[in-house]
């Protein structure tokens, strides 16, 4: 298996050897591979239905994993990618255009990683500067304007941090993102295909249907850097990863995740063509409920959705009883 998981190595080692044994044709070790066949497939099963919430991290963040531009040319058709935000430059760690979804024309908009170093640094690793997130507000203006749905896939650790970004006022372009997607007349389907690290995912991820891969995260912040606030250490990010919730699975209990979009067994990597077809048929049927609503009903429901996350409960305040000496004191006068 190239680029294994420290999980995955009891598979590795049974693979190697099933290999092994369908080597030796000269002896007859039918019997053998059937049975070490059947082990594997029951070890990958035990191993990929029980993975807890570190190692979905580490699935979504696999160097192989499908990333936007590689959906877009397989679940979406006929995609022309526009550029620039017309203020400042390119940002290709944001990739955005028009394509077609089934028979639907759609602006569809997304966040780039690089598979290699060279294509790492051209990409920023996914992360956005704030040129890039004008110039995915740009596009989804243009979808408003022309009626086009928005549909936007996230795979990010997060917005980029740098000084440039700063000076260029990263949270701004953040935040301004953040209300006009509220107020975007046309449906909006937001689908998180790997990371959704921070503000650098909600700035794309404000939507009508928020959709996330099986294996795929939404955090407010990075397991590591979780880790290293509250305990002091990155080392302890899989102990962070389960207190955050930030599977696929706690975001749907959570109502943070409208619905789960289920992967090939091992992940979306080991079977591009089927998830790329879960992610078609999942998202057109979203997009064919949405558009039955008025466009009143839209936005009163989109934000509905937001008002009603992040809810907390207040501990009722009970006043502490006066010291005896006092109402001792009180009663004599």
């Amino acid at each position: 298996m190239k680029h294994q998981l420290d999980f995955e190595k009891p598979i590795a080692e049974l693979q190697n050897k099933l290999d092994e044994l369908r080597k030796h044709s000269e002896v007859d070790l039918r019997e053998e591979i059937t049975r070490m066949e059947k082990k594997l497939d029951e070890t990958r099963r035990q191993i990929y239905l029980n993975l807890n919430a570190w190692q979905r991290v580490q699935l979504a963040r696999h160097p192989r994993r499908p990333f936007t531009l590689d959906y877009l040319h397989s679940a979406f058709s006929e995609f022309h990618e526009l550029h620039g935000d017309r203020l400042f430059a390119d940002d290709k760690a944001i990739v955005g255009g028009f394509a077609r979804l089934g028979d639907q024309q759609v602006m569809v908009i997304g966040t780039q990683k690089g598979r290699d170093t060279k294509e790492n640094i051209k990409r920023n690793f996914g992360s956005a500067h704030p040129e890039g997130y004008r110039k995915a507000l740009r596009l989804m203006k243009m979808a408003d304007k022309f009626g086009l749905p928005i549909i936007t896939l996230i795979d990010t650790a997060g917005a980029y941090p740098g000084i440039g970004a700063e000076e260029r006022h990263i949270a701004e372009a953040i935040a301004v993102n953040l209300r006009e997607m509220m107020l975007f007349q046309v449906p909006i389907i937001a689908l998180v295909i790997g990371e959704g690290g921070s503000g650098g995912a909600l700035g794309i991820g404000v939507a009508d249907r928020v959709l996330i891969l099986e294996n795929a995260y939404y955090s407010v912040i990075s397991p590591e850097g979780c880790a290293a606030i509250l305990w002091k250490d990155r080392a302890a990010a899989p102990k962070a990863a389960e207190a955050l919730k930030i599977t696929a699975k706690h975001l749907l209990e959570l109502r943070l995740a409208d619905e789960v979009v289920p992967e090939p067994l091992g992940g979306a990597h080991n079977d591009m063509p089927a998830t790329a077809h879960a992610i078609r048929e999942v998202v057109l049927r979203n997009l064919e409920h949405l558009q039955k609503l008025s466009i009143t009903e839209r936005l009163q429901q989109r934000y509905a959705k937001y008002r009603a996350h992040g809810h907390f409960i207040e501990k009722p305040v009970i006043a502490e009883e006066p010291p005896k000496a006092k109402v001792q004191a009180v009663a004599a006068k």
